[in-house]
């Protein structure tokens, strides 16, 4: 069993900053791929960015250029770097280990 927490959420204004960590228990992080999702109020969840075993990135079109996903095999934890915030940000976030393990997300809020 894995356990995945997350940190690092909070209340920022629009186009401020924040990075979220999430630290990964057990020796099979550098194996999976990991990933960031949000579900704001009402809404789907959806996916944010995600970090293969290898290091390629992917992210959802409404974050590339203001978000960065990055991984620390020697830390078991994964970063979502978030700049340029926007009120449309805001939502519950969350990391997986390969889709098959989750955390119980952190609130991101944006708002002046």
């Amino acid at each position: 069993q894995v356990q995945l927490v997350e940190s690092g959420g909070g209340l920022v204004q629009p186009g401020g900053s924040l990075r979220l960590s999430c630290a990964a228990s057990g020796s099979t992080f550098r194996l999976y791929f990991m990933a960031w999702y949000r579900q704001a109020p009402g809404k789907q969840r959806e996916l944010v960015a995600e970090v293969s075993s290898g290091g390629s990135t992917v992210y959802a079109d409404s974050v590339k250029g203001r978000f960065t996903i990055s991984r620390d095999n020697a830390k078991n934890t994964v970063y979502l770097q978030m700049n340029n915030l926007k009120p449309e940000d805001t939502a519950v976030y969350s990391c997986t280990q390969a889709g098959r393990y989750w955390g119980q997300g952190t609130q991101v809020t944006v708002s002046s």
